[in-house]
């Protein structure tokens, strides 16, 4: 074994063995791009080939980078294993203990009918499986037949559907927050390209995405392309970027761009020559290159570190294309600080289109322009937080002011007071900060002053305090939460006072909710006068 694996690269292996223990034949693990997917599922094949009883691993894999990956990690984690590759012309199966196929070669009968022995099926970029050619593929090598299969991706969406049919169950699951927190990848900070020109809603969608060849139209006649330019060298200019267009004429248009305002730009595209695309490939690794341009070729495969800014110039409805296209950008390398994510948008649009949130299934809210992924995150944790404990004590406090024998009342402001007279009331102050609270006094001829003690109590003693000195100095009737007075009929006086004040009364209150109304709107506008630092 060359490296050793990271704690949760083995938890995931743990969670696939015990799926397939617990009677799941066809289970997933979603990791982010850049937690190692490749190096869990070459220790997977490694630790599984002894309990195969002979029987050998096939990898499946449906890019030329993808399978040539694999191999090189599979020899990296053992260097003992004899891993063939077939694809294409190559078809070294027939010694080989682990076996990385393209989907494309193995979809035709002859060639995976000559592969036998199989054990253990292992999908990368496992999203895809729905697709027929992957269907017929794991059907004929068992995986309904109860041979495991593992499948590995880093999100687990597809738009056309029918990966339920495909996974029993995703059995390990890790956030891109949690990467991100252990320092397993960079942060992400985004900002918007918002260009006015650019119209998305004449843009159509098709399979669940804005069709490509619409959106690529689109953003040549809007001027995108140049804003894209002019924003790259405006945030970006030190930083090696990748950026991902619709089609492969703005993937072009995108580098010439680039190019004309002093950044060197290369495009890559799908049709590309294979040993022109693995030159652009090189140079932009070594640094000859600072910006790929391409037409969604290096979503899935394609390992650059040094990546610090990604374009998302290719909008889309899709979170796992974005997660796809983002990911690129995040694994941490030398003198990174993060990766700068810039979203080119329209000023407005009818579609509902991914973005930087999307890139981690917690809850976290809006992203705010210039805040990371990470600081959005523990932002709206704090909040949920704060509001959670809110809701907690405000719970608590009408519970405890519920109980009471007192008519307690409160102001809109959240004030707790009991008004013992037309011209005298008590009310709580919470200590900014703290969950201590003091009682003060107000008259209509002294205005606010404290008691002799002026100590801060927990809410329970201030309470029993405060309501102690409201029997003294009030008619127990007046102050009394079940008065019998109080559920008359509201008098004409206390109607017409509240037509005055311009308080709506509710259809059947009694005369007590009807007072009660009204010594809410005096006292709330008694202490909104005395501009006091009342905490509710």
């Amino acid at each position: 074994m060359s490296f050793t694996p990271r704690p949760y690269q083995l938890d995931a292996i743990e969670a696939l063995r015990k799926g397939w223990a617990d009677g799941k034949n066809r289970v997933a693990v979603v990791l982010p791009t850049g937690a190692g997917k490749t190096v869990v599922f070459s220790h997977l094949a490694h630790q599984m080939l002894d309990n195969l009883d002979g029987r050998r691993v096939l990898v499946i894999a449906h890019r030329e980078e993808l399978i040539e990956q694999a191999a090189s990690k599979l020899l990296a984690v053992d260097p003992m294993l004899r891993v063939g590759i077939v694809k294409a012309q190559r078809d070294d199966h027939h010694d080989a203990d682990v076996i990385v196929a393209s989907v494309q070669t193995l979809a035709v009968p002859k060639r995976r009918e000559a592969i036998r022995d199989i054990g253990l099926i292992i999908v990368d970029e496992c999203h895809h499986a729905a697709a027929r050619t992957y269907m017929e593929v794991l059907q004929h090598f068992g995986a309904w037949d109860g041979v495991p299969v593992a499948g590995f991706t880093a999100t687990m969406t597809r738009t056309d559907g029918g990966l339920a049919e495909v996974w029993e169950d995703v059995v390990f699951r890790l956030d891109i927050l949690d990467m991100i927190s252990d320092n397993y990848l960079c942060d992400v900070r985004g900002k918007a390209i918002t260009v006015d020109t650019l119209d998305l809603n004449k843009v159509k969608t098709r399979g669940g995405d804005l069709v490509d060849g619409q959106l690529g139209k689109a953003l040549e006649d809007s001027g995108a392309i140049d804003a894209i330019a002019k924003a790259y060298v405006e945030h970006a200019a030190d930083r090696a970027g990748v950026v991902f267009t619709p089609t492969v004429a703005t993937a072009q248009a995108a580098a010439a761009a680039l190019t004309a305002v002093g950044i060197k730009a290369a495009p890559v595209w799908g049709d590309m020559g294979r040993d022109e695309r693995r030159a652009t490939l090189a140079r932009y690794v070594a640094g000859d290159v600072q910006v790929l341009t391409n037409c969604m070729v290096l979503t899935e495969g394609f390992d650059a570190p040094h990546t610090s800014c990604i374009v998302v110039a290719r909008p889309t409805k899709s979170p796992g294309l974005y997660v796809q296209m983002v990911g690129r950008g995040l694994r941490p390398a030398p003198g990174k600080r993060d990766a700068l994510l810039l979203d080119v948008m329209g000023a407005a649009s009818r579609h509902k289109l991914a973005s930087m949130v999307d890139l981690t299934d917690r809850e976290i809210g809006e992203a705010e322009e210039g805040k990371s992924l990470r600081q959005v995150a523990e932002e709206h944790v704090a909040s949920e937080k704060r509001r959670a404990l809110a809701a907690r004590v405000t719970a608590e406090e009408i519970n405890l002011f519920g109980q009471s024998a007192i008519r307690w009342l409160r102001t809109e402001d959240g004030t707790w007071f009991i008004r013992l007279t037309g011209a005298m009331f008590l009310f709580l102050v919470r200590d900014p900060g703290t969950r201590l609270y003091r009682m003060r006094r107000w008259t209509q001829a002294n205005g606010v002053h404290p008691p002799k003690d002026d100590v801060a109590r927990q809410l329970p003693e201030a309470l029993a305090w405060l309501e102690q000195q409201a029997k003294t100095l009030a008619p127990g009737a007046f102050v009394a939460r079940e008065a019998r007075w109080r559920s008359g009929q509201p008098t004409a006086k206390q109607l017409g006072l509240c037509r005055r004040l311009g308080i709506k009364v509710p259809r059947g209150s009694t005369a007590g909710d009807v007072a009660d109304l009204i010594d809410q709107d005096r006292v709330g506008r008694v202490l909104g006068q005395l501009s006091l630092p009342i905490a509710a």
